[in-house]
């Protein structure tokens, strides 16, 4: 079993990878240290785009990586075994696409990953707090889901350091992760908020040279 590592901080998106070439470019990562990338699902309902099925995440585990599969699908109870049984370490579905949160994080811990719960940027922090104790991660968009290469929303850092502050004083075995218009100039800002896992997609795979800017991005978190 791939396993995440605790002191990874960016997690490359395959959303901004060169389809052409993306098994080069997680061979890049993967060099200098890339353990887990995400796998970005667009439904063309849920958001206005239309992205991977579950041989990406296939791809993905044939080179080694931990992978989480970010679900942004208007039916993510049918959707969520298809990534399971691909082998998605984490699936992830949205607070606003499911009837009742609790159970559908259950329902996927079942399929035998862990799992994880998103809200967007105008969904209150209270669409995670509130069942906080049943996530294995918790992630809060700084972007309008859909697109790469979008600009980093600064006012989603207060839902960030909320989840931050529960998570700590709970005690809870709990991913924090954001996801968009991550970039060299904000990492630390999202990192200081207290996001342990950072997703960046244009910053990586976009980059001409995505090893080097993995590195560079992952210092940056650390404040180095």
């Amino acid at each position: 079993m791939i396993v995440a590592s605790k002191i990874q901080t960016v997690v490359p998106s395959l959303l901004a990878g060169d389809l052409s070439r993306l098994g080069v470019q997680l061979a890049s990562v993967k060099s200098v240290g890339c353990t887990w990338v995400s796998v970005d699902v667009m439904d063309g309902h849920f958001v206005p785009n239309i992205s991977f099925g579950p041989d990406f995440v296939l791809l993905a585990k044939k080179h080694g990586f931990f992978v989480d599969a970010h679900l942004m699908v208007s039916n993510p109870e049918t959707v969520a075994p298809w990534f399971a049984k691909a082998g998605a370490d984490i699936v992830t579905v949205h607070a606003e696409a499911v009837k009742d949160a609790k159970a559908a994080l259950r329902a996927i811990r079942a399929l035998g990953c862990r799992a994880g719960l998103a809200i967007k940027p105008k969904t209150s922090v209270d669409g995670i707090l509130s069942v906080l104790d049943e996530c294995d991660l918790a992630l809060v968009m700084t972007v309008e889901p859909g697109f790469g290469g979008q600009g980093f929303m600064l006012e989603m850092l207060p839902k960030v350091k909320a989840l931050r502050h529960a998570i700590d004083s709970r005690r809870l075995d709990c991913w924090l992760q954001v996801d968009g218009g991550i970039g060299l100039l904000n990492i630390a800002q999202a990192a200081e908020a207290g996001a342990d896992s950072i997703v960046a997609g244009s910053a990586v795979f976009g980059a001409e040279d995505p090893a080097a800017n993995f590195c560079a991005l992952e210092a940056k978190a650390r404040g180095k």
